[in-house]
């Protein structure tokens, strides 16, 4: 939605209707996430992409009367489906799309919420009774909206607060009704300790897949302008001075690059005591066991030290430093989405051995 907002800016500034296409379940193979969404307006025009291309023409024709007639509406596409070859969506998967005329007041919140980087949740009661109710949810448990009946809405609320700590959107079933809980999360933010080489194709690949990067560092000819031109933010400071001044949570992660003593250790002791999604340290298991020895004896706890990824980044053989930034971008994004970052192919052929066993082949 973050992409979105210029462009459904414009097309509002000029009197456009705009139709919402929202990916609000998927199975099998599919080429976009739960939560994907395009706009449409009454020209034809779009923006975004609900299957990376394979049903996009489909749904801009239904957008088309969705904004003709104001009813919104839940299209299914799919291999089963027998205009799965005409749509394109041959690969075996299939995706539900909501698609609804873009109510101004709820687009007006979530975009103030995106705009402010909070965290809210908006549930679309997508198939049942009151199909096309809406709900927002928030951090600190108010909510705006109605979904047409009570324990309904207690229930929804509840869970939007478990998906928002989680920051996973999801389609739940609730006693013959489809809510979609769209999760709206602020703008992953990754810290990097130590202006060192690796930091800075590590600072490009981060901020390509959308993350806030912010450069720390003790020693200003590490730490500026001329070797992080697009940082977000650069800071000249101790470790544990630059943490104590800025916001660590869910939505943090951490990469400490820096690979000296006199860095690392005061980084990890200042962040022991706070919750980043991710925490990432440069060094050899060898360098990582005398740095943990040393922390423990400063009275930091085994479950903190047990959350540290270090040596830092997946196993891919790196040399280089951009290299070596792709390996820990890569276990970035393998733990946001809770992944392991091994080979999809080994996957396949474990899968495929499971299943077997379970037929007694």
């Amino acid at each position: 939605m973050r992409e979105l907002i210029s462009t459904l800016d414009a097309w509002r500034a000029r009197g456009d209707a705009v139709a919402l296409a929202t990916v609000v379940q998927t199975g099998g193979s599919t080429p976009r996430p739960i939560g994907a969404k395009m706009i449409v307006n009454a020209r034809g025009e779009f923006a975004g992409s609900v299957s990376g291309g394979c049903v996009e023409g489909a749904v801009i024709e239904e957008a088309q009367r969705v904004l003709t007639t104001g009813k919104p509406k839940l299209l299914r596409y799919g291999i089963a489906d027998e205009t799965a070859w005409d749509v394109g969506l041959s690969c075996g998967g299939m995706i539900e799309v909501w698609l609804e005329v873009g109510p101004i007041d709820w687009l007006d919140a979530i975009k103030r919420a995106i705009e402010a980087d909070a965290l809210c949740a908006a549930a679309t009661i997508v198939s049942g009774a009151h199909a096309g109710a809406k709900m927002l949810a928030y951090p600190d448990g108010h909510a705006l909206g109605d979904l047409g009946d009570v324990e309904l809405g207690a229930a929804v609320a509840r869970d939007a607060q478990a998906l928002m700590q989680a920051e996973r959107s999801e389609n739940r079933a609730y006693r013959g009704v489809q809510v979609f809980i769209d999760v709206f999360a602020p703008k992953p933010k990754l810290v990097i300790f130590g202006g060192v080489h690796t930091a800075i194709p590590l600072t490009q690949f981060a901020q390509a897949l959308g993350f806030r990067v912010t450069i720390v560092d003790g020693r200003a000819r590490f730490a500026n302008r001329e070797r992080f031109p697009t940082a977000d933010e650069i800071i000249v400071a101790w470790p544990d001075e630059a943490i104590a001044q800025m916001p660590i949570d869910a939505s943090t992660y951490i990469a400490i690059l820096t690979h000296d003593p006199k860095f690392d250790i005061p980084a990890l002791k200042a962040l022991s005591p706070t919750q980043p999604r991710y925490i990432g340290s440069m060094g050899s298991r060898e360098t990582r066991a005398q740095h943990f020895a040393e922390l423990r004896a400063a009275g930091v706890s085994e479950e903190f030290l047990a959350r540290v990824h270090g040596p830092i980044g997946l196993d891919l053989g790196a040399r280089t430093p951009e290299e070596m930034a792709l390996a820990i971008v890569a276990e970035i994004v393998a733990v946001r989405y809770g992944r392991t970052g091994g080979f999809l192919l080994g996957d396949e052929r474990s899968r495929g051995a499971e299943e077997q066993g379970s037929r007694g082949e």
